[in-house]
């Protein structure tokens, strides 16, 4: 089922499945900002990750001597929520574990995603309780995807990504079957903020940043539109669109986490930045996603 929050600037629209954003709308002109899915490229639109954030190797990983199976970014994607509560301008989304996670995710859990607009802008805030008796391993992110360009008469190379402080930034070296290396390296951005686009920019899929700015801004050269998306507590952004294509859109995801090593299944309890939270503890982090139009 799809549900719709609005108010007088802005109209999104959320799937039960997933809780995976369906449409974000400016209403100045009807501009269709999120990326509407398509196969040729990507099917989906905006991905809520959880409990894992990229591939694990194999599909696999180890708990406490057991062995689990998860597909990519986790389960949360394509399991169907229940709506929790609905205003005018807010929704809260919410995922309990159940015989079909508990095969995949041994720990007891409440997942909460939640809408909220105001103004021009759209925050989605992620909230997990530990409903089980031992502590708890997960992580979260956020994989909306964007239309580029923003239906204006603009190509794709005349926009840009621009990062609101001048700070080096550092890329997760990806090995060529995209996981994760333990290598970095220096990822310069023009003036200190900006970085071009061009398709061959994810060649080698996502692109993963460490130790980057807090926000950034899609904008173009010539075009007025833009879409500027904070992550105030998130450790890494991913940029990707399908490789080796000139797919019509740009991800810009918020994660607390990062794919499997190249090659090596993860133990959940040494996995990369793993977030831990104890028994009947909550945690919550956000990112908002402001637009012009």
């Amino acid at each position: 089922m799809i549900y719709t929050i609005e108010n007088d600037s802005i109209r999104v629209q959320i799937s039960d499945v997933g809780a995976e954003l369906q449409s974000i709308v400016g209403k100045k002109d009807n501009t269709e900002y999120l990326w509407q899915g398509d196969a040729q490229y990507w099917s989906g639109r905006a991905y809520n990750l959880f409990p894992i954030c990229g591939r694990l190797t194999d599909g696999k990983y180890t708990y406490q001597g057991k062995t689990y199976e998860m597909n990519l970014h986790g389960f949360a994607r394509k399991s169907e929520f229940a709506v929790k509560e609905q205003t005018l301008d807010s929704i809260t989304f919410r995922l309990k574990a159940n015989e079909t996670t508990l095969a995949q995710y041994p720990f007891r859990f409440d997942l909460l995603i939640t809408y909220t607009i105001k103004g021009a802008s759209l925050k989605t805030t992620i909230t997990v309780k530990n409903d089980d008796t031992q502590s708890m391993i997960f992580a979260v992110g956020g994989h909306p995807g964007f239309n580029v360009p923003m239906n204006e008469d603009v190509p794709f190379t005349d926009y840009y990504l621009e990062f609101d402080c001048e700070k080096p930034a550092k890329a997760i070296v990806m090995s060529p079957t995209c996981y994760t290396t333990r290598d970095t390296e220096d990822f310069p951005l023009e003036g200190g903020t900006t970085l071009p686009l061009r398709h061959n920019l994810f060649d080698n899929d996502a692109i993963v940043l460490q130790d980057m700015c807090k926000a950034v801004t899609l904008k173009s050269r010539t075009g007025k539109k833009y879409i500027r998306v904070e992550y105030p507590d998130m450790n890494y952004l991913g940029l990707w669109h399908a490789p080796k294509t000139e797919a019509p859109y740009l991800c810009i995801e918020p994660w607390t986490s990062v794919p499997a090593y190249d090659s090596e299944v993860d133990d959940l309890e040494t996995k990369r930045d793993m977030l831990r939270l104890e028994a009947g503890e909550t945690y919550k982090n956000s990112y908002t996603i402001s637009i012009e139009g």
